[in-house]
């Protein structure tokens, strides 16, 4: 696989983290670098490890788990999203809501596992092909801190402006997510 290649997959797969990441970002009382940093460290790293996986898991197991990482990805995003929108109704019922200064790591973790499941099949699948596994997921997790960093950073200018409502709208962005992995997954809408 070509430089060129590496970069459009690599970027091609952080764009669900870049939605979550502006979901979470929007959802905090204005986060600043140092925890957009750390968001994307944490989906970056996790989106690089989920490629070598796959590739490890190989020919054996490649049915198993394609036949069933886009419901796992769709049920955790639709519980995490879930959970946020409704604490955001929760918190919409309050005379003031505080919005949260940072994300505790498994929330973070979990949603990028979650986000990161295509991963696990690519790598599956580029065990076929003859590619530097290691340089390709490396790609993958510098895009990924990439645009979830940047998500985090534009979140941060989209949560004052909606207020109460950003923890709803970052949980049925997660949903949304979900929703679309399994339907491009089940064919749906194809």
């Amino acid at each position: 696989m070509d430089v060129i290649t590496t970069i459009i997959l690599a970027f091609g797969m952080s764009m669900d983290a870049f939605a979550a990441a502006l979901g979470k970002g929007a959802a905090l009382k204005r986060p600043g670098m140092k925890e957009a940093l750390r968001t994307g460290a944490i989906f970056g790293g996790i989106e690089m490890l989920t490629p070598l996986i796959g590739w490890g898991i190989g020919l054996a197991a490649s049915q198993y788990v394609m036949a069933w990482d886009h419901w796992i990805a769709f049920l955790l995003l639709t519980i995490l999203g879930g959970r946020m929108v409704m604490g955001g109704f929760r918190h919409g019922a309050a005379e003031e809501c505080v919005a949260p200064e940072r994300h505790g790591f498994m929330v973070l973790a979990m949603t990028a596992v979650a986000t990161s499941l295509d991963a696990l099949a690519v790598g599956v699948g580029l065990a076929f092909l003859q590619v530097n596994i290691v340089i390709t997921a490396v790609a993958i997790g510098a895009a990924t801190t990439i645009m979830a960093t940047t998500g985090v950073l534009v979140g941060r200018f989209i949560g004052p402006i909606l207020g109460k409502w950003a923890e709803v709208l970052g949980g049925v962005v997660l949903i949304g997510i979900g929703c679309t992995i399994l339907t491009e997954h089940l064919g749906i809408f194809s």
